[in-house]
C-alpha cells in the first residue's frame, strides 16, 4: 500500500510505539494525525514535528471524539493508513492477596480500553476506507496492536491479556470481513519494549527484564516496532496474521 497523497491515523501516537511510528511516517513525508488522550503531550509532539503532524485529542472508546480525528485526517487526504498502539495496563488477580475477588471494575475498564477501543477504532477508520478508490487493488491497511500477554500473560495481567488475546482473534476475522472491499488488516504482538511505561522501573528491573530476551538480549526499541508497522503497510500479502516482535520471549508467570 502507497501512502503517497494519503494519510496516515496513529493512535496512541504522543509516545513510545505510536510516537516512533507517526515519526516514521513523517520522514516519509505522510501526513500523520495522532491520536491521543487530551492530557497526553500529543499537541506539543505534533507542533515539534513540523506541518505533517496533527493532533486530535480523543479517547478511542469515544464514537464522536474517533469520528472527529478521522474527519481531520481525511481533510489532509483519504486515510489509507491506522496504526492502533493506544491501550493501557493495570494490575487485577482474580484472588486478591486478602482472599477477596478480583476488582470486576478494573477488568471492565481495561478491557474496554484495550479491546473495546481496538474494535471501534478499526470499524470507524475501515468505514473511511473502503470509499476510497483502490490503488493497487488495495483501499487502505490497519496495524492493530496485541501483545506477547496474548499467549503468556503474567499473573496480575488477566484484564490485559484477554483484551490482548481478543485483538488476536479479531485479527484474522476483520482481515477476512474486509477482504472483499480491500482494506487489509493485521496486528503486532511486542514483546518487551522499551516505552515510557518501562521507564518508570528501576535500572535492575529493566536489565532483568532485557535478560530474559533470548536475543538479542536486550529490549525492543519502538523505531523495530515502527519498522514491522510501515513494513505491513508496504507489503500486500501481509494480511490476517498476528506477528510476534519479541526476540524468541515467552514470559514467565511472574
Amino acid at each position: 500500500m502507497q501512502l503517497n497523497n494519503a494519510t496516515a491515523v496513529v493512535t496512541g501516537g504522543a509516545s513510545g510505539l505510536g510516537l516512533a511510528t507517526v515519526q516514521r511516517f513523517i520522514d516519509r513525508e505522510v501526513p500523520t494525525v495522532i491520536v491521543d488522550l487530551p492530557s497526553s503531550d500529543g499537541e506539543r509532539v505534533a507542533e515539534k514535528l513540523g506541518d505533517l503532524a496533527h493532533f486530535a485529542p480523543a479517547d478511542v472508546t469515544d464514537p464522536d471524539a474517533v469520528g472527529q480525528a478521522l474527519d481531520l485526517a481525511e481533510s489532509a487526504g483519504p486515510i489509507r493508513a491506522l496504526v492502533h498502539c493506544a491501550g493501557r495496563g493495570g494490575t487485577v488477580r482474580v484472588v486478591e492477596k486478602d482472599g477477596s475477588p478480583g476488582s470486576l471494575d478494573d477488568y471492565e475498564s481495561i478491557v474496554r480500553t484495550n479491546l473495546i477501543g481496538t474494535f471501534n477504532t478499526v470499524r470507524m477508520a475501515a468505514a473511511r476506507m473502503v470509499t476510497n478508490e483502490p490503488l493497487e487493488g488495495e483501499r487502505g491497511v490497519c496495524v492493530l496492536t496485541a501483545s506477547v500477554a496474548a499467549w503468556e500473560g503474567q499473573i496480575g495481567q488477566i484484564p490485559y491479556a484477554s483484551a490482548k488475546s481478543g485483538v488476536v482473534g479479531m485479527t484474522l476475522v476483520a482481515a477476512r470481513d474486509l477482504a472483499r472491499k480491500m482494506v487489509r488488516v493485521c496486528s503486532i504482538a511486542p514483546g518487551t519494549f522499551d516505552t515510557p511505561i518501562l521507564a518508570r522501573f528501576s535500572d535492575e528491573i529493566r536489565d532483568g527484564l532485557a535478560k530474559q530476551v533470548p536475543h538479542p538480549q536486550r529490549m525492543g526499541k519502538p523505531e523495530e516496532f515502527a519498522e514491522l508497522a510501515q513494513h505491513i503497510i508496504d507489503n500486500a500479502m501481509l494480511n490476517g496474521e498476528t506477528i510476534r516482535l519479541d526476540g524468541a520471549i515467552r514470559m514467565p508467570p511472574k
